[in-house]
């Protein structure tokens, strides 16, 4: 059994593919949202342990959601995935309290698969 993940990104598509790469790594519950206010809802409704966020919301970034994550009195363990590969995104997502950052490219990546397979047993 996994903890609950909850995935991120405006992009409906991008949110599906993800929610597929999960499913078949074994993780059955995963929640979606497409902007910071549903994750927000989200989070406190239902507290995923592992997040992966999307730097690019319609009324916020990823980097912002993820410090307001790590505000809850909860842990939640935060990827923070990007289209944009840039070497400073690793460093701006550690910084706003996120356990790594991968690129969008990156996404069948046996590391990130690792990453997200300890935070989810992490809570049991």
């Amino acid at each position: 059994m996994h903890g609950l993940i909850l995935v991120v990104d405006d992009d409906a598509s991008v949110r599906g593919l993800v929610v597929r790469i999960l499913r078949s790594w074994g993780h059955m519950a995963i929640g979606e949202a497409g902007s910071v206010a549903e994750a927000l809802a989200y989070a406190d409704a239902w507290r995923p342990t592992i997040a992966l966020v999307d730097i690019g919301l319609p009324d916020g970034d990823g980097f912002s959601l993820t410090r307001q994550f790590q505000a809850r009195p909860w842990a939640i363990r935060v990827v923070v995935l990007s289209s944009d590969a840039d070497p400073s995104n690793n460093a701006a997502a550690i910084r706003a309290g996120a356990i790594g950052f991968f690129p969008k490219d990156e996404l069948l990546s046996p590391a990130l698969q690792r990453l997200i397979k300890d935070g989810a047993d992490e809570e049991q």
